[in-house]
């Protein structure tokens, strides 16, 4: 799962290159709203990981103008935008892992005066009664994904944030933020998940209600605890340090280097041309780069080259007829 990233192409590539030594085997990401991702750098990103699913619980500062209609073209499902990612209907049923996923997206912004109507901000953001009464409708939950906090929220940090106000929103946002906080409290109680999980807040923190249920709330791009690594068998979560994330990061970095050395070296002994002085082939570098990466051995390659550039002699025959 993941928090806000506000269209932050490096911080998304960062967490892809932490992503394969971390957690190889999860092939599913959460995000939970204020996503903004250019879609074809979002598959170029995750291309060489093993998430091929990105299910978005849209967020306020996501771009409702145009998310609206594709929602309306296909009423209460999911709309596949990418190779990988799709944006969730409000509400959202999803099974994942043998567990009852609830998907409720939206928010109130309450930085809504600095804002452009149409532009920067939409009135569609809002979670609306309709959404609440559809959401309720579906059942119990295991798992509830919001961009929103419900408003009595066991979170002490975002707690603490909604009584000090520190931006000094003005009353009006903050009324509406209200509004839309209880809204996402109604769904809570009705539909009991063991875990809700937002973003929106800026912060990461969790909390468990007296009667057990938790919030898990995740910090914005840049920020520690922006990743977590949900078991959807548990329900348990773990938040990754940012120094953890980085390291490794860095580490794929250097490995990539050293794999791209090594690449070059293979392509010139693959491509004949290079005992001319000529430069590899694209072919001779993607072979070389697949062998690298230990995805074929080099008896494989050779038998891909021989079916490439050969024929059977019943096809000599028929081209001479």
């Amino acid at each position: 799962m993941c928090g806000d990233w506000h269209g932050n192409v490096g911080w998304a590539r960062m967490l892809s290159r932490a992503l394969p030594a971390l957690a190889p085997e999860v092939t599913t990401m959460l995000h939970l709203g204020d996503w903004q991702m250019p879609l074809a750098e979002t598959d170029e990103i995750f291309a060489e990981t093993s998430i091929n699913k990105i299910y978005v619980t849209c967020g306020n500062h996501d771009r409702w103008g145009e998310i609206t209609p594709l929602l309306d073209k296909h009423p209460g499902s999911a709309v596949r935008v990418s190779e990988i990612a799709w944006l969730l209907p409000r509400p959202a049923r999803l099974t994942i892992g043998g567990r009852e996923v609830l998907s409720l997206g939206g928010a109130a912004s309450v930085d809504r005066q600095s804002r452009i109507e149409g532009l920067t901000w939409w009135p569609d953001e809002v979670i609306t009664d309709e959404h609440v009464v559809a959401a309720i409708a579906g059942g119990p939950a295991d798992l509830m994904l919001t961009h929103e906090s419900p408003a009595n929220t066991p979170v002490r940090p975002v707690r603490e944030i909604l009584r000090t106000n520190p931006h000094r929103f003005p009353a009006k946002a903050l009324e509406a933020s209200g509004a839309s906080r209880a809204r996402i409290s109604e769904v809570w109680d009705a539909v009991r998940p063991e875990l809700l999980a937002h973003g929106h807040l800026h912060v990461a923190a969790g909390g468990q209600a007296e009667d057990g249920r938790r919030v898990a709330s995740l910090g914005r791009d840049g920020q520690n605890g922006n990743l977590a690594l949900l078991d959807m068998r548990t329900l348990k979560m773990a938040t990754p340090h940012l120094r953890i994330l980085r390291g490794l990061a860095e580490r794929w970095e250097d490995d990539y280097v050293e794999r791209e050395r090594r690449a070059a070296s293979v392509a010139k002994s693959l491509d004949s041309m290079a005992a001319d002085g000529l430069a590899s082939t694209p072919d001779a570098l993607r072979d070389a780069k697949v062998y690298i990466n230990g995805r074929r051995t080099l008896d494989e390659l050779i038998e891909g080259v021989r079916r490439r550039h050969t024929r059977r002699s019943e096809d000599n025959e028929e081209d001479e007829q």
